[in-house]
């Protein structure tokens, strides 16, 4: 038996068909950057539209990747309900409940910040769990204690901008194509973390594993234009002053990740920390992690790299509900925000 999971929590429709152990018979991911560059950040109401338009061909590409017979051979429909943007979730929502309904199949409602964790456990032979869970993209950057897949207590968060906000905000300052993260990545491998001092806010606060990242990104802001207002994209900045700030950036913000992820680790006396999110495929981060639990004797699991960035494979979670009855009604909505004791 398989399971048809669902994702349409920001801008990128997926649908994956996956089996009891994690093995994957057909997943798809249509990305809508062609449609957001414009904007340089995803725009809600197109984000749906798009949704809209392409949740039939992805579910017909990935049904016929895996060459099953949904009636008799899928067990469950899931798909992410939260959170998310409200427009986006309901697409996807609606498109599992319809396929409920024809099918016959039950419906599992799951967790997309949740999810993001749990792909770190695909690949693992051994359970990922109890861990410190951290959730780093552009919409979320929170710490967990999991005590289970679905048993989670909120340890902090940011305050404001998401890390991956951030990386992308400062990528638009820097005229660099969206989607920004990635491109400034890539920038600073060129340039010198050292080159400018920047905050690294909230980390030599012990007390809280709170974050924040506007004023970081403000003080980018300061460094290239000052107190006065102009358009970055008259700046006509050097190449290698670009990859300078580009690199003080990037590493003023691992360090504020890595601080935290290791205060969390010391708070809770666990031994295992689990990243997942769009930012946990940047490799310096992924350095500065690895170092961090080598020196604390703790165990490092990041989801594999092409499970970082939304999809509908880490879906897979829905198996835990499946195997505990735990399903879902047809009149289940959507819920947008964040949850923080989720």
């Amino acid at each position: 038996m398989y399971i048809l999971a669902i994702e349409t929590t920001c801008d990128e429709t997926a649908a994956a068909i996956i089996d009891r152990n994690g093995v994957v018979l057909g997943a798809a991911v249509a990305s809508q950057e062609a449609v957001h560059q414009v904007f340089q950040g995803v725009v809600p109401e197109l984000a749906a539209r798009c949704h809209l338009e392409r949740i039939v061909p992805i579910l017909q590409q990935v049904l016929e990747e895996a060459a099953i017979d949904p009636i008799s051979q899928l067990a469950a429909i899931a798909v992410a309900t939260e959170p998310g943007l409200p427009g986006s979730l309901l697409v996807g929502l609606s498109a599992a409940k319809a396929l409920c309904v024809a099918w016959k199949k039950p419906l599992i409602a799951i967790n997309h910040v949740q999810a993001h964790i749990y792909a770190c456990q695909l690949g693992q032979l051994t359970s990922i769990f109890p861990c410190v869970g951290f959730v780093v993209s552009g919409g979320h950057t929170n710490l967990y204690q999991c005590h289970a897949p679905e048993n989670w207590t909120y340890l902090g968060g940011t305050i404001d901008d998401a890390v991956g906000e951030a990386f992308d905000k400062v990528a638009v300052m820097l005229n660099l194509p969206y989607p920004g993260g990635p491109q400034l990545s890539k920038l600073a491998e060129q340039g010198n973390p050292r080159s400018f001092r920047l905050p690294r806010p909230m980390l030599s606060d012990k007390s809280t594993l709170n974050m924040s990242f506007s004023g970081l990104k403000t003080a980018v802001r300061y460094k290239l234009v000052g107190n006065g207002k102009h358009d970055f994209a008259d700046l006509n900045l050097p190449d290698q002053l670009r990859a300078d700030v580009a690199a003080s950036f990037q590493q003023a913000a691992i360090d504020c990740i890595v601080g935290k992820a290791e205060l969390a680790l010391l708070r809770t006396g666990l031994s295992r920390l689990c990243v997942g999110g769009g930012v946990a495929a940047n490799d310096p981060l992924r350095r500065q992690l690895q170092q961090m639990v080598q020196r604390r004797s703790a165990e490092l699991v990041i989801a594999p790299k092409e499970l970082c960035t939304d999809n509908a494979v880490m879906g897979a979670i829905a198996w835990v509900k499946f195997n505990a009855n735990q399903t879902s009604t047809l009149e289940t909505d959507i819920q947008p925000g964040l949850l923080r004791g989720k």
